[in-house]
């Protein structure tokens, strides 16, 4: 006897900002043939089953121009042009707390937020002491989770978890104590949205961590969860990488190197 079957789900990137770097930027220990490798910074969006579900929150125009980077369109803003309406979202998942990926929670009225219980307790912490660790957060974004926590708005989750049929949270760690990555059935198998699990395809296909790093053993092992959780290499989406907008193609001519289509097969 079979189950019942899983929604197969829609998955999108959208590309919202962008910052020159060099590949010794971007690998613990430098990279011994440094070049020009740049970093874009993603919003995910997974629709199906009556739902649309938006992974992570990215920055503000603000944020981008205090921290020097090139803002290139407000990703939520942006939802439009897969017919979300922000106001309409139900659930939005935070892989972790960093600035790039939870700016603009308060684009989200009606959202429930779901996160690792770690990821609060790291950002809220003793840690935060060090500006080595405490750079990547912006201090209003983390009290902004804490006042939506007392009006019941954050689920907390102590390791991998459903959050609906075919939709999956993992517990990563390394990068930030409470790193999660996300799998999601679709018509081409399970994609995992890796978020900073990998930054780029090249961080985990060389063991090489990228240098924000809470816990370099954890961020090794995220590499090998990664792999448990994905069919094949090409199923897995890094979170910073400008390959992933030129291995997909874009939904319609409208996204044209603005949103991808992960379920899709790459080119």
């Amino acid at each position: 006897m079979t189950g019942p079957q899983l929604p197969a789900y829609e998955v999108y990137a959208i590309r919202y900002a962008t910052r020159e770097a060099r590949r010794s930027s971007h690998f613990i220990g430098g990279d011994p043939h440094d070049g020009p490798m740049p970093m874009d910074y993603y919003m995910w969006v997974i629709k199906g089953d009556g739902r649309a579900i938006v992974v992570d929150a990215g920055f503000t125009e603000d944020v981008a121009r205090k921290r020097e980077r090139t803002f290139l369109r407000c990703p939520v803003d942006t939802l439009a042009l897969l017919d979300v309406d922000p106001e309409q979202v139900a659930d939005v998942i935070l892989t972790h707390l960093h600035y790039d990926h939870v700016g603009n929670f308060h684009r989200f009225p009606a959202a429930q937020f779901h996160m690792q219980e770690a990821e609060m307790h790291y950002a809220t912490g003793r840690y935060m002491r060090y500006p080595r660790l405490s750079h990547a957060f912006e201090v209003e974004d983390v009290c902004g989770m804490v006042r939506l926590n007392y009006e019941s708005r954050v689920r907390f989750y102590g390791g991998s978890a459903e959050l609906a049929p075919g939709i999956h949270l993992h517990a990563a760690g390394g990068h930030s104590a409470g790193l999660q990555f996300v799998t999601v059935n679709t018509r081409r198998g399970v994609v995992v949205l890796a978020s900073d699990v990998s930054h780029f395809y090249e961080n985990m296909a060389s063991y090489r961590p990228f240098p924000t790093a809470f816990h370099i053993g954890e961020m090794l092992e995220g590499f090998d969860k990664l792999q448990a959780a994905a069919p094949s290499p090409d199923h897995i989406i890094p979170g910073h990488d400008p390959l992933v907008m030129q291995r997909y193609p874009a939904p319609n001519p409208a996204c044209e190197g603005i949103v991808v289509r992960l379920d899709a097969d790459p080119r």
